[in-house]
């Protein structure tokens, strides 16, 4: 992922087979795949990055938009300022570290920084 404040960088879905959901747009889409544990497959050759999250749950909003910002605490402050809810607060993952909001119409979506 590459880091330009405020652009939409990654788009993650949610999936019960990771397998199968390989096999699916590899097949149809030619995507390929990088596998990252158990739960979590990272996509390419998409025309935008993206992953898979494996969950157990209902699927009912499958897909997060993942926006890129080098300063998170400022982003957050700013979506608080405008009517945004966090959802989920900052937490480190391989690459990084991101959080989730909700705008005033609660569409959720994350935030992310390579720092």
């Amino acid at each position: 992922m590459s880091s330009s404040n405020n652009h939409i960088d990654y788009i993650e879905f949610k999936a019960h087979d990771l397998e199968k959901t390989k096999i699916f747009y590899s097949g149809v889409f030619g995507w390929t795949f990088t596998d990252y544990g158990s739960d979590y497959i990272a996509f390419a050759d998409s025309g935008i990055a993206g992953g898979f999250e494996r969950t157990d749950v209902p699927i009912i909003n499958g897909v997060l938009v993942v926006l890129s910002h080098t300063d998170l605490e400022n982003c957050i402050q700013k979506i608080k300022t405008a009517g945004g809810h966090i959802t989920v607060p900052v937490f480190s993952f391989p690459g990084g570290k991101r959080f989730h909001f909700t705008d005033p119409s609660g569409n959720e979506l994350a935030v992310w920084s390579e720092d």
